[in-house]
């Protein structure tokens, strides 16, 4: 997986790779399809949700630029996954998830690998996590039309953003800069992810 879908593809940060090699990707699937787990392709999770491709994971994770000391929100904990990676690049990860389900087992999994520098909880990701603001950096892990304004508030100065943004089929997968008050939007590639639901987002 490192070698062959990552370094091949020009993801060469070595704190990114050592997360990517460290966390045991196949114990946020379930057990029919852990076999599969490194494989190049998004895997389904219940739920109508996946856990995306690890080029993707490690693609949005390197545009976040992490050094380590960074309070991070994740907005769709899904499978807990992507969580379980930056929470080894970062301080603090917070994680919101609409769905009760995809919660509860991402809880288990981190409880297992002992990564408690990650707190999560059930509600529309779209209005972000108020009572935490401003966070240095936002993941957005599902694709909505535009990004919500809730995030953008919430994201730090200076502070960094990456989402998906587009349409219900494919997305661009976008990173938004705050500096000195001034905001920047730049397109990195073209992807394809779940919707995101809420209030900023598509609707359920």
């Amino acid at each position: 997986m490192i070698e062959e879908q990552l370094v091949a593809r020009g993801i060469t940060d070595q704190r990114v790779l050592e997360a990517m090699r460290t966390v045991p990707r196949h114990l946020f699937v379930e057990d029919a399809i852990q076999a599969h787990a490194y494989g190049d392709f998004p895997l389904p999770i219940g739920s109508g949700q996946t856990i995306s491709q690890p080029y993707i994971v490690a693609l949005m994770t390197l545009t976040l630029r992490l050094t380590g000391s960074e309070k991070v929100l994740e907005i769709g904990t899904g499978s807990g996954y992507h969580a379980a990676i930056i929470s080894r690049l970062c301080q603090k990860v917070y994680t919101v998830e609409r769905l009760d389900a995809l919660v509860g087992r991402a809880r288990k999994v981190f409880d297992r690998l002992r990564y408690y520098n990650i707190v999560s909880r059930i509600d529309d990701g779209t209005v972000g996590w108020p009572a935490e603001a401003p966070f240095d950096a936002i993941i957005v892990t599902a694709g909505g039309p535009r990004i919500p304004e809730p995030l953008v508030t919430q994201l730090a100065d200076p502070g960094r953003l990456v989402m998906p943004v587009g349409g219900q089929d494919v997305q661009e997968l976008q990173v938004v800069d705050k500096r000195d008050g001034g905001i920047t939007v730049t397109t990195i590639e073209q992807v394809r992810f779940v919707d995101l639901i809420g209030a900023h987002g598509w609707p359920n």
